[in-house]
């Protein structure tokens, strides 16, 4: 009978004890969590058929084996309950996250959320996001907070246990590897976004690796770059230059019909028919997120390099500024992620004392469209410094863009050409040809922008040399082999995400493309480029140097006559 008793509490472990509840989690996230990693494994064409199945089940089997072994250090009376909750939380919001757009969760991935700001929050909240974290995350967390407390055990005896456990954990998971190693190297090497997709521990590894990135980078004011930043001396008579730079945002070069996409999603600029446009067909971004991309292209590192940076650096706006140029950074997206906090910056809802309302439409309370980055410039730029003004001006415009996944928020009622479009956040629950109408009326949405940029620049020729540099952060997968968004590991990252549209508008009338060689500036069109060229193309568009110019990154340095 004792024999019996003992098997049957082999099969009902006391739930009470630390190690148990750390185990029964461990199981719980191994194979339930991780749905869609099993699924992603099923859709490899390496592994198929029976060994498919033995190295899908040998897989969670060492995910479970690792998960436990790392819980069994930490299963400690007054800590593993809370921590449980929170990992189980976590777990459930990931599963949905992951099993829904196919992203991967790593340590870029974490800078993005705590850089995301209420509006993209929300974009991404569904039920089915609520679904998943009642049913993966507070249903196994309830049962665990109701069990007792566990029963009194000295510290040294808790500890050997703990360690015990972890021990096991490994054996299990090293045992388990070596069963399937063939399967399992080849597919690591081929296949390397499926370890950030192994939950919790992806959670676990991004944090700590975001947070000790964090602790690691010196405190204090930026690193000063371009201390002898300075203009070049402009001929008797010749206008002060005006860049108007527009910062894309998730917008990818294959959807622009200017680059030979076969739906007109740019309309406005075609109508333009102004020869002193280029788009450039071959651009690379430095990143595939805001949070990557964005302090990169004002870099002059260019982006192999700015990895390798530690801290913070000072940026374009502030060489431009320090060169004795006027700088004005207006925002209709989550921030500047720091580029601007050193030069004059605003909100397109807050406006410049006198100036009009905003007109009605433009923005629903919540969040504002793009065009109205346009809404009283005039008295915008006569707010700054007129001495700075009259040496030059650096307009830049950070747009909202073709922000997901709620694209439709991000075209005005009267900018919808492509029907039906996918009006849900859940875009695999879309079909995909509603997702892309979607998305395409969000780069018809930019195109106007940019074409009234345009016009609005012919106003001011008058009294400057104007000229536009447009270029997106990075771009966005549609569902193209089941990705949606964007935020892949740059390795790993497909086209879709790191190849953006750049434009260039220099009239033909003025100072800048007087200066170029005939037809130089359309031989660019084809030439690879990148985000590595924005620093030193604004640089010599404006008429600035200083020793971080580097005139080979400068796309116009070789048109120069």
């Amino acid at each position: 009978m004792s024999l019996l008793k003992r098997l049957l509490a082999w099969f009902q472990p006391d739930t009470s004890r630390p190690l148990t509840q750390a185990w029964l989690a461990a199981l719980w996230m191994g194979l339930l969590a991780n749905w869609p990693l099993w699924q992603q494994l099923q859709t490899l064409p390496d592994i198929t058929g029976v060994r498919g199945l033995v190295f899908t089940v040998a897989f969670a089997g060492m995910v479970t084996a690792a998960t436990g072994a790392l819980l069994s250090l930490l299963a400690w009376p007054r800590l593993i309950k809370g921590l449980l909750a929170v990992l189980l939380l976590s777990a459930g919001a990931l599963a949905h996250f992951i099993g829904s757009y196919c992203i991967v969760f790593d340590p870029t991935m974490v800078v993005n959320m705590m850089q995301t700001d209420v509006r993209e929050t929300r974009d991404l909240l569904s039920w089915r996001l609520l679904v998943s974290m009642a049913l993966l995350g507070a249903l196994p967390a309830w049962w665990l907070l109701r069990r007792p407390a566990a029963p009194r055990q000295a510290f040294a005896k808790r500890l050997g246990g703990n360690v015990a456990s972890f021990g096991l954990g490994l054996v299990a998971m090293v045992l388990l590897a070596l069963s399937v190693f063939a399967d399992l190297s080849s597919t690591m090497r081929n296949y390397k976004t499926l370890r950030y997709m192994v939950t919790p521990l992806n959670a676990v590894y991004s944090v700590s690796s975001a947070a000790l990135r964090g602790q690691a980078a010196p405190s204090g004011p930026p690193a000063v770059i371009g201390a002898d930043a300075h203009l070049l001396p402009r001929t008797d008579g010749t206008k002060p230059p005006l860049l108007l730079f527009v910062v894309g945002e998730t917008a990818r070069a294959m959807n622009f019909s200017l680059n030979g996409y076969a739906r007109p999603t740019n309309p406005a600029l075609a109508a333009l028919a102004d020869p002193g446009l280029l788009s450039l067909q071959q651009v690379r971004s430095c990143g595939t997120s805001t949070a990557a991309s964005l302090p990169c292209m004002f870099s002059p590192l260019g982006r192999t390099a700015f990895g390798d940076v530690k801290g913070t650096q000072e940026n374009l706006l502030d060489v431009l500024q320090r060169a004795g140029l006027a700088v004005l950074w207006l925002d209709n997206q989550s921030g500047c992620k720091g580029l601007c906090d050193r030069v004059p910056n605003s909100p397109t809802t807050k406006l410049p004392e006198g100036a009009a309302p905003l007109p009605a439409g433009l923005c629903d309370g919540e969040e504002c469209f793009d065009e109205s980055l346009l809404h009283e410039l005039d008295r915008r730029i006569a707010a700054l410094d007129q001495e700075r003004v009259k040496r030059g001006l650096v307009l830049l415009m950070h747009q909202m863009g073709s922000h997901g996944p709620a694209y439709f928020k991000r075209s005005p009622p009267d900018l919808k050409p492509f029907q039906p479009e996918c009006r849900s956040n859940a875009l695999q629950q879309c079909p995909r040809e509603q997702v892309v109408n979607g998305y395409d009326n969000t780069i018809a949405t930019t195109d106007r922008l940019l074409a009234r940029s345009i016009v609005w620049l012919r106003t001011q020729a008058s009294r400057f040399d104007p000229g536009m540099l447009y270029v997106s952060d990075h771009g966005e997968s549609l569902g193209e082999n089941g990705l949606y968004l964007h935020g892949m590991p740059y390795a790993m990252a497909p086209d879709e995400q790191t190849r953006v549209p750049m434009l260039l508008w220099l009239p033909q009338d003025g100072g800048l493309a007087a200066s170029l060689k005939p037809g130089c500036l359309q031989a660019l069109r084809d030439k690879p480029a990148s985000h590595d060229n924005l620093f030193h193309t604004a640089m010599g568009w404006m008429g600035a140097r200083a020793d971080v110019y580097k005139p080979e990154w400068d796309l116009l340095a070789g048109c120069r006559r």
